[in-house]
């Protein structure tokens, strides 16, 4: 995908006329190693090649306006109100995102009236649109302890006039959406229904998911959080696995097309033997197969551990058998994902009992126990700064828009950027070299028609 200047470019609202609280902070600020002046852009590419291919002046080549507060600001505050809803599934950090957003609003930019729409996308509807939460720092002074969010959430899609309607109805100027590419989605389709209208209304997004699937973001807040947990789960089962003869254990972890909860948590618990992720086809059987590697490891170590992302192994799931993969889709469109866990945990099992051992088999699946957590302190600290973003952007009247981190600056994003493709496991990336390093596994396992005979691991 080919990007240019004027893609990265957020739409303004119009002018900024009014002073902002903060301006006199902002007198004396130039872009530094650890700051980027309103004026400044964040290069979207980081390497000399890279750079280079593009042939064009460096105020040409394509890069992201920096985040954070201006010294003029569209809105004038005494009369904004401001609305906030969270979509989709739960992430460690909802809570955090919401107290920094009205904090912000209302201790800096004195902003007086913060709805907070419940049930996700729902509370947008003509039936549910009164059904709101007023939200003072009072009143959030203390959430960011808990895990979920205060206001609820739920999937599926809303109509985007319907939605218009509500903030109208509601008096609402800017609007926060809290979620990740379902949630971006439908921020993109409200902001465009209110452009239709005339409307001088601020959409800006706060991306969010687990699985880290979202691009143009250095990480998703609530990744770290998840990954953390996530490797307590594998620490007991290799404490199980290891004690038991012929163990054999297995942790499913979330990750439905994207293998990075897997991959960072196998690499922090440092007792996995095999991480199998969406982005590495694999293959049962043959001298190359998933079987005969765990069969081996066993034989030699006398116990293996596998890490499994959600997603890994669809393909197998579509072939006749009892778990086949019924399809079908969730309420956000997904398409339903068949148990491939279960299916590793069954073929092994019968595997290494023909092969004449004894397996005993530890089988988790903890993926409502780690995204249901509350943030840790590295999370905390990026879902306050991503809620600072936002309402600085939101303020200055940028809309359509989302806030990140890219190279460890934070930027403004357009909407249809943040759903234009998906972040994944690159097989060619130093992740996934980490990851062989660290399990000793082959680079795939298994050959088939697609698929050309693979190198063994680095051990």
């Amino acid at each position: 995908m080919t990007l240019h200047l004027d893609d990265l470019r957020v739409r303004h609202l119009g002018e900024c006329r009014y002073d902002s609280p903060l301006a006199e902070m902002l007198s004396t600020k130039q872009t530094s190693p650890h700051y980027v002046a309103e004026g400044d852009r964040v290069l979207l590419e980081d390497t000399v090649s890279m750079l280079a291919e593009h042939r064009l002046p460096p105020a040409r080549v394509p890069s992201f306006e920096g985040a954070g507060p201006r010294r003029k600001i569209y809105f004038d505050p005494a009369g904004v109100t401001a609305g906030i809803v969270t979509c989709g599934g739960l992430c460690p950090g909802l809570n955090n995102v919401i107290r920094g957003l009205v904090q912000e609003l209302a201790v800096h930019y004195r902003v007086k009236r913060i709805l907070g729409f419940r049930n996700g996308l729902q509370g947008l509807t003509a039936e549910h649109r009164h059904d709101t939460v007023e939200l003072t720092p009072a009143r959030v002074r203390d959430i960011h302890k808990d895990g979920g969010t205060i206001l609820g959430s739920s999937r599926g899609g809303q109509d985007a006039g319907e939605m218009v309607d509500s903030l109208v109805a509601r008096g609402v100027d800017i609007m926060f959406v809290i979620g990740g590419d379902g949630g971006m989605r439908a921020a993109t389709y409200l902001s465009d229904a209110i452009r239709a209208r005339g409307l001088d209304i601020a959409v800006i997004g706060v991306p969010k998911t687990i699985d880290n699937d979202l691009p143009f973001t250095d990480q998703s807040f609530g990744f770290q959080s998840a990954f953390a947990r996530a490797t307590d789960f594998i620490s007991s089962v290799s404490v199980e696995a290891a004690s038991s003869p012929d163990g054999v254990g297995i942790v499913k972890l979330m990750g439905r097309h994207s293998g990075f909860i897997a991959s960072y948590a196998a690499l922090a618990a440092n007792g996995a033997d095999i991480v199998l992720i969406p982005e590495i086809p694999f293959a049962f059987e043959g001298p190359d197969g998933l079987l005969a590697h765990v069969e081996q490891r066993v034989r030699a170590k006398g116990y293996v551990v596998i890490v499994l992302a959600e997603g890994a192994g669809q393909d197998l799931l579509d072939q006749p058998g009892p778990h086949r993969n019924g399809r079908g889709t969730d309420a956000s469109g997904n398409v339903k994902l068949g148990n491939v866990g279960e299916l590793v945990k069954e073929r092994i099992a019968a595997h290494l009992t023909a092969a004449g051992l004894a397996p005993t088999m530890r089988y988790i699946d903890p993926s409502y126990a780690i995204r249901s957590i509350a943030a840790n302190a590295y999370d905390s600290v990026y879902c306050l700064r991503l809620a600072h973003a936002a309402v600085h952007a939101a303020m200055a009247g940028r809309t359509a828009a989302a806030v990140a981190r890219w190279r460890r600056r934070f930027v403004h994003v357009p909407l249809s950027l943040m759903t234009s493709r998906r972040n994944q496991v690159d097989p060619h990336g130093d992740l996934w070299m980490s990851v062989l390093e660290t399990t000793c596994q082959p680079a795939a396992f298994g050959t088939g028609p697609d698929r050309e005979k693979v190198s063994t691991g680095f051990c």
